[in-house]
């Protein structure tokens, strides 16, 4: 893209973004904090909604490119802000997940291969949407780690293999700038609410699948280690203390770190996204065949360290 191109989808995203900050105050589509929030603001909700827009954007500017993509990305965008307006039944919001998927592994092709890729694929493709989303608790986390993971995908696009349409990653890329103007900062205008947080997730996850069906490489997993480890801890912590894993919680590291340390939310959303950009740096530039024992070694060490923190600091929770 141009820079030209790029100026003029930024300029419009933003002007989108304005446009649904007018309407959600009009109709009151706000988060008030309660006693499992990181904030103690009532701020608007839904401002990740500019994600969808920039989806939106990218598919007319590509002559509809990739459908059955942005038919699921559409249905998923559409239940999470539903939910986001007012709670939707779980076994609504399941269906049309599961249904979005659906379009998603045939538009991978995934149909084509052995049942059970799609089978593992699903398991994996959830547990990523539901992470993304428990992970959107603070300023700037999903901003910031969303906009590390699409500089990480453009560059191996770029440089090493192309997986995806260029356009795609840059418009996203935009549109996560757009939010980070409103978010990543001490006291937020809009939180990215679900429409932002799964939507953006369920992109992701197509881009990412995209790359590891074309390389067949599965050490590209590690674009999401500091989320992934994070989440899946968190998981196994909650169940060592007896405690129901889908309830609400403020039991993640970086709401220890927020919450009970009094970190600035900005400095812990920094914080991850360095971690990330590090193990990506280092997944990119080593040879194929010692990605294994990095990974291995990125992944030990991170849970090392989440449960020394733990270990020290998880006695300040307060519930």
């Amino acid at each position: 893209m141009s820079l030209f191109a790029c100026l003029l989808v930024f300029v419009v995203l933003l002007l989108l973004e304005l446009g649904y900050f007018k309407l959600a105050d009009r109709f009151n589509i706000i988060d008030k904090p309660n006693q499992r929030s990181s904030h103690m603001r009532i701020t608007l909700r839904g401002g990740g909604i500019v994600f969808y827009f920039g989806l939106l954007l990218y598919f007319i500017w590509s002559g509809f490119a990739q459908p059955w993509f942005f038919a699921g990305a559409s249905l998923i965008a559409a239940i999470s802000f539903a939910d986001d307006i007012k709670p939707q039944s779980s076994k609504l919001r399941l269906l049309v997940h599961f249904t979005a998927m659906g379009f998603m592994f045939y538009q991978w092709g995934l149909f084509a291969m052995p049942w059970y890729y799609a089978v593992l694929a699903l398991i994996f493709c959830t547990g990523i949407l539901n992470a993304y989303n428990f992970m959107d608790g603070i300023n700037g986390i999903t901003g910031g780690y969303s906009s590390v993971l699409l500089v990480a995908l453009w560059y191996i696009n770029q440089f090493q293999v192309a997986f995806a349409d260029e356009a795609l990653l840059v418009v996203l890329f935009l549109a996560v700038m757009v939010f980070n103007l409103f978010n990543f900062r001490k006291k937020a205008k809009c939180f990215a609410g679900d429409v932002g947080a799964i939507t953006m997730a369920f992109v992701l996850v197509y881009l990412l699948g995209q790359l590891i069906v074309v390389t067949q490489d599965l050490s590209y997993i590690l674009l999401l280690a500091v989320y992934g480890v994070d989440s899946i801890m968190t998981i196994v912590h909650r169940l060592r203390l007896g405690e129901n894993i889908f309830e609400p919680h403020r039991k993640h590291l970086y709401q220890i770190l927020a919450n009970e340390l009094k970190w600035p939310h900005v400095g812990v959303s920094a914080l991850y996204a360095v971690l990330q950009v590090l193990i990506s740096f280092g997944l990119i530039l080593l040879p194929l065949d010692v990605r294994l024992w990095y990974g291995l070694v990125v992944l030990v060490a991170l849970t090392f360290v989440y449960w020394g923190f733990m270990g020290r600091y998880f006695g300040l929770h307060k519930g």
